[in-house]
């Protein structure tokens, strides 16, 4: 007798539940699923002690016939596939035919459901895979599916649960989810006798964020809107290594009809809300949650040099393209997806979201009080590569270093605004003194005049709402500030329309020289410096191995080196913005980055490191004493800068108190 044999029906089940059924969230995606192919309006989930006893999920969709739903339980029995052909566009969410018999058999499970062309329903029980009852019953259109008892026939999966509450929490997470990609529906989910989600049917996905998230979360959030860009295949006589500059470019007016449009809406957080994972971005694609780590590579290239490397954004994404585009039938769950030309749709959901923020600049709020620990955004403290000021010394005297040490006259003059020769040098007389001094509220019946708040006193002294202006929200009132001084010589006061802000002004000044140095790269007119002795610099193997790689971007950055000897190179210019001091370390920081970049991220990311750690050397340092010529040039020159919500290592420059703020702070409204 042969050695191999055709399993069984029950134990081929038991293994494709091994891959379906991970956990009891599983069981919730699947039949969710379900629901939403059936064209349901209404869903309600209740689960207790986190999925293990019970998973109901009843909903009133267009429910199945007593023929289809005995059929339901065979395996590869679904509605949604033809033939081979379907597999290349798959437009439901479900389509294996394998969730249904994978579920029924490691647990007890009854089916009810009845079309609407029946007058009965049909309710199915199953225990183990193994059909007990199949009979009509007086049922409501639509179909509720009762799990109970998960894994109690397979005790070894059992105990790889976690803990009710862990489960739980993966179970609200994934309600959640298809609840946010379907604003147009109603969710319920219910633990037990608690309630904890329950939204209704809204007209946009802003109100469904709000009412999943709050409007604490809401007011962090930059929309996209909808976004579109098209597709232009090559034409077969286009060689493969041109293929991808091809169907990047502009259409032209003799072109064909392009061949397929992509289309990007949702919402991503502002720069200064960062998350310790991933747990808080939301991706879909055609309506389907994934996790794909194309989407979230596009994501994060989208806030480099905006965040630092080890926190994530918050973000709600959804992408919309033809069903033939996509790829879904490459992960048992379905949570992976692989797109056909994923290099456009990567560049794609990456400039829209980097494009967003520029048009938004999005300015970050201060709060005197801590976020709450229960909010989706709360912003754990992230570790960054490089911090300059770790303490605040409030007696230490100010930095010897003139402004002209820290940026060259060429420098300033290229970022749009070339200061006085006096301005150059830190004033000789006593440290300034902060000046809170201000024109006089204006005191008017009628409406205030533009730029000034009317304030209309009561008996309690106290500012109507109509008369406190709307908060600013971006980040282009930087150039309209009025600088009031410095706290501890590092960071500058000024007052706006609407408040106070708090501008730091070492990485002001950082990203201000971070741009600068990228627009003269990509004209390839950096400005270079002649070392009157070449500095030799002694390397290790590996770093050895790295210069080699990065030798031309070095040129391009300013740097004219080349080998000097065995794992030593020799150092004969630099930029004009990095002093002599620093040199021999911004080398070494350089070669630290090209270590990393270099194995997982592209060449753009390790241009656009090298160009920041330019700019940090040569940025104005912490401890400098600045007049108001240069706090003033300072923040005319930031707000000119393309990004001016964070520092290339994506530390936030500026921190917004508004009237409404403070207001609050002194109980005066």
């Amino acid at each position: 007798m042969g050695r191999i044999r055709i399993l069984p029906d029950q134990v081929a089940n038991k293994i494709a539940a091994g891959e379906v059924v991970e956990r009891p969230a599983s069981v919730v995606k699947e039949l969710l699923e379900n629901s939403l192919d059936a064209g349901a309006t209404r869903l309600r989930v209740e689960v207790e002690s986190g999925g293990r006893r019970l998973i109901r999920i009843a909903d009133d969709g267009c429910g199945m016939l007593r023929d289809d739903a005995l059929l339901a339980f065979e395996r590869h029995a679904t509605s949604k596939l033809r033939d081979v052909k379907d597999l290349l566009s798959i437009a439901t969410l479900g389509f294996r035919g394998e969730a249904l018999p994978s579920i029924a058999s490691v647990s007890r499970l009854l089916l009810e459901t009845r079309a609407a062309e029946e007058t009965t329903g049909t309710a199915i029980e199953i225990a183990g895979g193994k059909m007990l009852r199949c009979e009509e019953a007086a049922l409501a259109g639509g179909t509720t599916i009762t799990v109970r008892d998960l894994f109690y026939n397979v005790p070894a999966r059992r105990k790889f649960l976690r803990t009710e509450p862990t489960e739980l929490a993966h179970i609200a997470s994934l309600v959640t989810h298809y609840s946010l990609a379907h604003p147009e529906k109603t969710f319920q989910l219910s633990s037990g006798s608690g309630e904890l989600l329950h939204v209704t049917p809204v007209a946009t996905m802003k109100e469904r964020v709000y009412q999943v998230f709050g409007s604490q979360v809401l007011e962090e959030l930059v929309e996209i809107g909808v976004r579109e860009r098209e597709l232009f295949l090559p034409p077969p006589s286009v060689p493969p290594s041109e293929a991808i500059a091809e169907y990047r470019r502009e259409p032209g007016p003799d072109d064909d009809p392009p061949a397929r449009t992509f289309r990007l809406s949702g919402f991503f957080s502002r720069p200064q809300v960062q998350k310790g994972n991933r747990n808080s971005i939301y991706i879909f694609v055609n309506g389907r949650l994934i996790r794909d780590r194309l989407l979230l590579h596009a994501l994060s290239s989208a806030y480099h040099n905006l965040m630092p490397p080890a926190a994530y954004p918050f973000a709600l994404l959804f992408l919309e393209c033809d069903p033939e585009e996509v790829d879904v039938n490459v992960h048992p769950s379905k949570t992976e997806v692989r797109f056909r030309h994923g290099s456009f749709i990567h560049d794609f959901v990456r400039d829209t979201i980097r494009e967003r923020l520029m048009e938004s600049r999005p300015a970050p709020a201060f709060s005197p009080a801590a976020p709450p620990r229960s909010s989706p955004v709360a912003q754990p403290a992230a570790r960054l590569p490089y911090s300059e000021f770790s303490q605040m010394i409030e007696n230490e005297p100010p930095a010897a270093a003139s402004f002209a040490d820290a940026a060259p006259p060429q420098a300033v003059a290229d970022a749009g605004a070339a200061l006085p020769e006096f301005a150059l040098r830190p004033s000789a007389g006593p440290a300034q003194r902060l000046d809170f001094s201000a024109p006089p509220i204006e005191v008017a019946p009628g409406p205030a005049p533009s730029g000034k708040l009317s304030r209309h006193l009561d008996m309690h002294g106290e500012f109507p709402p109509e008369a406190i202006p709307p908060p600013e929200m971006s980040l282009s009132v930087l150039s309209d500030l009025r600088p009031l001084g410095q706290i501890h010589e590092s960071f500058i006061i000024a007052a706006g329309r609407d408040g106070l802000w708090i501008i730091d002004q070492h990485v002001a000044h950082e990203r201000i020289l971070f741009e600068q140095v990228m627009k003269q790269r990509s004209s390839g007119r950096v400005e270079m410096q002649r070392l009157l002795m070449p500095l030799v610099i002694q390397l290790t193997a590996e770093q050895q191995i790295d210069y080699a790689r990065i030798a031309d971007e070095l040129h391009a950055t300013g740097f004219e080196t080349e080998p000097f000897g065995r794992r030593t190179i020799a150092v004969k210019a630099a930029p004009a913005a990095v002093g002599a001091a620093d040199l021999e370390k911004i080398l070494f920081e350089i070669l630290e980055i090209a270590e990393g970049e270099l194995r997982g991220a592209s060449l753009d990311d390790l241009r656009r490191g090298i160009c920041a750690s330019l700019a940090c050397r040569a940025a104005i340092k912490i401890n400098t004493r600045l007049d108001a010529a240069k706090m003033e040039w300072l923040l005319r020159a930031l707000a000119a800068t393309d990004c001016p919500m964070s520092c290339p290592h994506g530390r936030p420059i500026a921190l917004h108190y508004s009237t409404r703020e403070i207001l609050k702070a002194f109980h005066r409204m």
